[in-house]
Protein backbone atom coordinates (compact mmCIF):
# COMPACT_ATOMS: atom_id res chain seq x y z
CA UNK A 1 0.00 0.00 0.00
CA UNK A 2 1.33 3.43 -0.99
CA UNK A 3 1.32 5.69 2.11
CA UNK A 4 2.10 9.07 2.43
CA UNK A 5 2.01 11.20 5.45
CA UNK A 6 2.37 14.45 6.27
CA UNK A 7 3.38 15.84 9.70
CA UNK A 8 2.95 18.93 11.57
CA UNK A 9 6.07 19.39 14.07
CA UNK A 10 7.73 20.65 17.09
CA UNK A 11 9.35 19.61 20.06
CA UNK A 12 5.78 20.06 22.53
CA UNK A 13 3.47 18.42 19.39
CA UNK A 14 2.76 16.15 16.56
CA UNK A 15 -0.08 15.63 14.95
CA UNK A 16 0.39 12.84 11.69
CA UNK A 17 -1.55 12.64 9.15
CA UNK A 18 -1.04 9.25 6.81
CA UNK A 19 -3.32 9.00 3.67
CA UNK A 20 -3.50 5.61 1.76
CA UNK A 21 -5.34 4.99 -1.55
CA UNK A 22 -7.93 3.77 0.91
CA UNK A 23 -7.63 5.59 4.13
CA UNK A 24 -7.05 8.82 6.11
CA UNK A 25 -5.71 8.46 9.63
CA UNK A 26 -4.41 10.80 12.53
CA UNK A 27 -2.64 10.41 14.98
CA UNK A 28 -1.21 12.72 17.87
CA UNK A 29 1.71 12.23 19.93
CA UNK A 30 2.90 14.72 22.35
CA UNK A 31 6.34 15.16 24.37
CA UNK A 32 7.21 15.90 27.71
CA UNK A 33 9.24 19.62 27.05
CA UNK A 34 6.58 21.28 28.71
CA UNK A 35 7.66 20.06 32.20
CA UNK A 36 11.27 20.63 31.41
CA UNK A 37 10.71 24.18 31.31
CA UNK A 38 14.21 25.62 32.24
CA UNK A 39 13.99 26.45 35.77
CA UNK A 40 16.94 26.02 38.17
CA UNK A 41 17.09 24.51 41.60
CA UNK A 42 20.31 24.71 41.94
CA UNK A 43 23.33 27.40 43.28
CA UNK A 44 25.34 29.42 40.38
CA UNK A 45 28.31 27.83 38.76
CA UNK A 46 27.44 23.99 40.39
CA UNK A 47 25.91 23.03 37.24
CA UNK A 48 25.19 19.31 38.53
CA UNK A 49 21.13 19.39 38.86
CA UNK A 50 21.07 21.42 35.39
CA UNK A 51 23.17 18.75 33.54
CA UNK A 52 21.11 15.82 35.20
CA UNK A 53 17.78 17.90 34.04
CA UNK A 54 19.34 18.75 30.57
CA UNK A 55 19.71 15.07 30.31
CA UNK A 56 16.19 14.00 30.77
CA UNK A 57 14.69 16.09 28.59
CA UNK A 58 17.07 15.38 26.41
CA UNK A 59 15.91 11.48 26.86
CA UNK A 60 12.43 12.30 27.00
CA UNK A 61 12.76 14.14 23.73
CA UNK A 62 14.54 11.51 22.04
CA UNK A 63 12.08 9.00 23.63
CA UNK A 64 9.52 11.61 21.58
CA UNK A 65 11.18 11.63 18.30
CA UNK A 66 11.72 8.00 18.12
CA UNK A 67 7.80 7.59 18.80
CA UNK A 68 6.87 9.61 15.95
CA UNK A 69 9.63 8.06 13.56
CA UNK A 70 8.42 4.27 14.10
CA UNK A 71 4.68 5.80 13.43
CA UNK A 72 6.12 7.19 10.04
CA UNK A 73 8.38 4.50 9.17
CA UNK A 74 6.62 3.00 5.83
CA UNK A 75 5.75 5.96 4.31
CA UNK A 76 7.18 6.54 0.90
CA UNK A 77 6.58 10.29 0.91
CA UNK A 78 6.60 12.68 4.27
CA UNK A 79 5.70 16.34 4.23
CA UNK A 80 6.64 17.82 7.68
CA UNK A 81 5.47 21.11 8.94
CA UNK A 82 5.53 23.30 11.73
CA UNK A 83 7.43 26.49 13.64
CA UNK A 84 10.50 27.05 14.58
CA UNK A 85 13.65 24.03 13.78
CA UNK A 86 12.22 20.64 15.38
CA UNK A 87 11.03 19.96 11.62
CA UNK A 88 14.48 19.76 10.26
CA UNK A 89 16.03 17.75 13.28
CA UNK A 90 13.54 15.48 12.17
CA UNK A 91 14.38 15.59 8.78
CA UNK A 92 17.97 15.07 9.71
CA UNK A 93 16.96 11.63 12.13
CA UNK A 94 15.30 10.51 9.09
CA UNK A 95 18.17 10.61 6.95
CA UNK A 96 20.39 9.34 9.34
CA UNK A 97 18.50 5.81 10.06
CA UNK A 98 18.23 5.74 5.63
CA UNK A 99 15.07 7.84 4.87
CA UNK A 100 17.52 9.81 2.14
CA UNK A 101 16.24 7.80 -0.46
CA UNK A 102 12.58 8.70 0.66
CA UNK A 103 10.62 11.72 -0.47
CA UNK A 104 10.86 14.34 2.70
CA UNK A 105 9.45 17.80 1.79
CA UNK A 106 9.72 20.73 4.72
CA UNK A 107 7.23 23.57 5.18
CA UNK A 108 6.70 25.99 7.57
CA UNK A 109 3.63 26.40 9.33
CA UNK A 110 2.08 28.03 12.39
CA UNK A 111 -0.04 26.75 14.64
CA UNK A 112 -2.77 25.21 12.97
CA UNK A 113 -5.62 23.10 14.05
CA UNK A 114 -5.86 19.33 13.13
CA UNK A 115 -8.15 19.60 10.87
CA UNK A 116 -6.46 22.61 9.31
CA UNK A 117 -3.27 20.10 9.35
CA UNK A 118 -5.27 17.36 7.87
CA UNK A 119 -6.55 19.93 4.46
CA UNK A 120 -2.47 20.64 4.30
CA UNK A 121 -1.85 16.84 4.01
CA UNK A 122 -4.87 16.35 1.67
CA UNK A 123 -4.03 19.30 -0.44
CA UNK A 124 -0.23 17.93 -1.25
CA UNK A 125 -1.36 13.71 -1.55
CA UNK A 126 -4.55 14.03 -2.76
CA UNK A 127 -6.76 10.95 -2.84
CA UNK A 128 -5.83 8.43 -5.73
CA UNK A 129 -9.21 7.07 -7.84
CA UNK A 130 -9.70 3.85 -8.38
CA UNK A 131 -9.63 4.92 -12.41
CA UNK A 132 -6.13 6.16 -12.09
CA UNK A 133 -3.80 4.30 -14.19
CA UNK A 134 -0.77 4.78 -12.48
Amino acid sequence: MDKRVGLWFDNEKAVVVSVTDDAEEIKRFTSSMKNYIWFSSSTPGDGLPEDARDRRSWNHLNEYYDNVVAHIRDARMIQIFGPGDAKYELKKRLEKIGFAEHSVEIDSADHLTDHQIAAKVRERFPARSQFDIS
